[in-house]
């Protein structure tokens, strides 16, 4: 596992770099568009002819949000809990039928069971 996992722990700090760069600048965009959003909906700073309705600008607020969303649930180790699980079991598997020519599966089981509690 420690193969197969450890070369990816070499992009760690270049992830975390690019993780607080890029929650500067979209931290730092987002701000300017809710100061202008508020101002033009909620401030009164829209035109009188123009309708919220129709209006690109939430559906921009609301891309901005996501991409945002994006940056800051980025990981710093690029591998999941679901991806270490596999690998687990991918290392497991071809060990079980081994292990169980070497000792019963009741004992087995019973060696697992005092093992994981």
């Amino acid at each position: 596992m420690c193969l197969v996992i450890a070369p990816l722990l070499v992009f760690g700090p270049q992830l975390a770099r690019t993780k607080r760069m890029g929650l500067r600048e979209y931290g730092t965009l987002a701000e300017q568009y809710v100061r202008q959003f508020d101002m033009k909906w909620l401030r009164g700073g829209a035109p009188q002819n123009e309708s919220i309705i129709g209006s690109a600008d939430i559906q921009s607020l609301a891309d901005l949000s996501n991409s945002y969303e994006v940056v800051r649930t980025m990981r710093l180790v690029p591998v999941t809990k679901e991806t270490l699980f596999r690998i687990v079991l991918a290392t497991l598997a071809p060990i079980v039928p081994l292990a169980l020519t070497m000792m019963p599966l009741e004992e087995l089981l019973k060696t697992l069971v005092g093992v994981l509690f």
